[in-house]
């Protein structure tokens, strides 16, 4: 069954086409994701959806006994009521069947009122409806409904009385999710609703779409709840629309080979094109030939010449470097209490160090302190107590998600300029061409940007700055998934080390080494990717039932104990396995592409454009130089891998 249907919808603002055409359809049971750059339209679709805009052109189907909820970006509650009674308004009408039914109860006790036996058992018959109308309707599950709703969106800790309004602009955000979750529409239209969760509330989110009833429509930039969620997508790319059936990574497979096929057929035409071309150029003028010229000429005419395959738009390029490497030891932290000097500490006792060259996920939820454990290094301004050392030479870079490292009133081109007044203006707006900034788009004043455009500002400063530590708060923020692939390829290449706290589960998967867990009993260190973090913290749960089921009694305990202990001997076991494979497989990736840099480079290095300028060809003398040294490194860590993979039994 077909629940919604786009029908050739267009939507231009002033003189700038936004949407052309566009046709979609969702059926019942699907889970739908549309995907694309910023301002590709995919908010505004589902504006005109939710009939929150008015299309230009075409129109929106949907039938007449179907239902639709709509979640815009940064949605909000203005409320007084406390968050357990704002969540019980959408069961007004079934509280109002509870009173009914109370009353129609106080009736049915005192039979003698009624005059006659048929009154009697009409009320009988009426409550016995309304009875099971009410139970249909979930009158006796909607209490334990609202409360799994609170605790899944991380207000479990909160008590019911909490106001709305006290709450900050994401929670009345995931409060707004809550209530729609609960009216239970046949069709979700869902905007970025995994802004504001931390990992634990995206799972649940993830889990709680994953069976819904009814059907979804929804805008996300997080690939790992794409690929959770997803059972059909929709990109968005120059004002039209394309269809793709299966979730997000399938999606990118499906892409990638039709592009590819696409670009052979266009390239085999194009050549074609040539060949006769080529031949009426030569021969149209000679007598023996140009009835044959005349023909190809025809046939040229005729052709329905192909456009250039999509698939090569401009992206971000760009790449971290380093001015100085550090010591081996870059930063250890002593007992430390954060938070700020107006309140109480927000977590203390905090103890951990960083090596040179790891790149270490900070996790945990919302509220614990993760950004403010990154301030306080990064400045200090929310340290409480405690000890930061940084080791040797080490010099820190700090992207702030509150993007308050930003100046209004600055132009795109100032923001970078003033930073660096000796470079000359060129060398600036090269940098930001990288960062997709050109012509006009440097004089725009900051705050005219998108989120997305402020985040590449952010980013074009910290890349000109070539510091040796990376300390990245929610650095995918605003990004689309096209640049936050740009960005993970850049930290991937970055020979320094990185501390970072991300909710995109997919970015701490490809970027993290190591993982710190913060929580109120302090950190929890998890040696290995994203992956590898959720397994420990799967296995040790595990561990703790087993605890928790084995036997008191000494004389039984015994062989539950040995056994207990074997299974955990041979699933470490297992577990250290899989972690040296992934391990090894991630270092023969680097490896390969270390290798074909140096290889780029050194090939560069015999092109007039680079042998013939001596600075340039400095610079990239010193690259290899810095690429041999981080692929010798990576080689020794592949063959220590190797050789304790080797020691693991078939």
């Amino acid at each position: 069954m077909i629940l919604l249907q786009t029908n050739k919808i267009s939507k231009s603002f002033a003189a700038e086409l936004i949407l052309s055409n566009i046709s979609i359809e969702v059926k019942f049971g699907e889970r739908v994701a549309l995907v694309g750059r910023n301002g590709a339209g995919k908010s505004t679709l589902l504006k005109i959806i939710a009939g929150a805009m008015s299309a230009d052109s075409g129109e929106v189907i949907i039938p007449r006994d179907r239902t639709i909820g709509y979640l815009p970006q940064n949605a909000t509650l203005n409320s007084e009521k406390g968050i357990y009674d704002e969540l019980l308004t959408v069961f007004s009408p079934l509280i109002a069947m509870e009173k009914k039914l109370r009353g129609m109860e106080e009736q049915m006790a005192d039979p003698g009122r009624f005059s006659n036996g048929k009154d009697y058992d009409q009320l009988l018959k009426t409550y016995d409806a309304l009875q099971a109308d009410y139970k249909s309707s979930g009158g006796y599950t909607y209490q334990s409904d609202i409360r799994s709703v609170l605790n899944g969106l991380n207000f479990g800790g909160f008590p019911d009385t909490t106001p709305v309004s006290n709450l900050s602009g994401g929670q009345k955000t995931q409060l707004a999710l809550g209530k729609l979750l609960l009216i239970k529409p046949d069709l979700l239209i869902l905007d970025e609703p995994t802004n504001h969760l931390d990992i634990e509330t995206l799972t649940w989110l993830e889990g709680y779409l994953q069976h819904y009833a009814g059907s979804v429509l929804v805008v996300s930039h997080d690939r790992y709840f794409l690929d959770k969620v997803a059972t059909k997508v929709y990109e968005v790319a120059n004002h039209s629309v394309r269809k793709y059936t299966g979730n997000y990574s399938r999606y990118l497979d499906l892409r990638a080979a039709e592009y590819e096929i696409a670009m052979k057929n266009y390239e085999k035409q194009q050549k074609e094109i040539t060949r006769l071309e080529d031949f009426v150029q030569k021969n149209i003028v000679r007598a023996s030939t140009t009835k044959r010229a005349q023909s190809r000429r025809k046939q040229l005419e005729r052709m329905e010449v192909m456009e250039k395959p999509r698939g090569d738009e401009k992206s971000a390029s760009f790449s971290f470097i380093i001015e100085k490497q550090s010591g081996r030891d870059v930063l250890a932290a002593a007992d430390l209490s954060v938070g700020y000097a107006s309140g109480s500490a927000m977590i203390s006792g905090l103890n951990f160090h960083i090596t040179r060259g790891e790149r270490v996920a900070l996790v945990g939820p919302n509220g614990i302190g993760k950004s403010t454990l990154l301030k306080s290094i990064a400045g200090g301004s929310t340290l409480l107590s405690g000890e930061i050392r940084l080791g040797s030479h080490v010099t820190i870079g700090y992207y702030d998600q509150e993007q308050t490292r930003l100046t209004s009133e600055k132009t795109v081109l100032n923001e970078l300029w003033d930073d660096y007044p000796l470079k000359p203006e060129n060398e600036i707006r090269n940098v930001l061409g990288g960062f997709l900034f050109s012509g006009d788009d440097v004089s725009k004043l900051v705050s005219q940007l998108s989120g997305g455009e402020k985040a590449r500002v952010m980013l074009a400063k910290l890349m000109m700055r070539h510091d040796n530590l990376l300390i990245l708060d929610e650095p995918t923020n605003h990004l689309d998934l096209d640049s936050k692939e740009v960005l993970e390829a850049a930290l991937t290449d970055y020979s320094g080390t990185i501390l970072f706290v991300s909710h995109d589960r997919y970015f701490i998967n490809n970027i993290a080494t190591r993982v710190l867990e913060l929580s109120r009993a302090g950190i929890t260190e998890y040696l290995g990717d994203y992956d590898y973090y959720i397994d420990k913290k799967a296995e040790n749960l595990q561990i703790a039932e087993l605890d928790a089921q084995s036997a008191p009694v000494q004389e039984q305990a015994d062989e539950p104990a040995a056994g207990r202990k074997q299974f955990l001997k041979d699933k470490e076991q297992k577990k250290k396995k899989r972690q040296l494979v992934r391990s090894i497989e991630q270092l023969e990736a680097d490896i390969s592409r270390l290798e074909e840099i140096i290889d780029k480079n050194e090939q560069s290095l015999l092109t007039p454009e680079v042998f013939n300028d001596t600075q340039k060809a400095r610079q990239v003398q010193e690259q290899i130089e810095r690429d041999k040294e981080t692929l010798g490194r990576q080689m020794e860590k592949w063959e220590e891998a190797q050789l304790s993979l080797d020691e693991f039994p078939e």
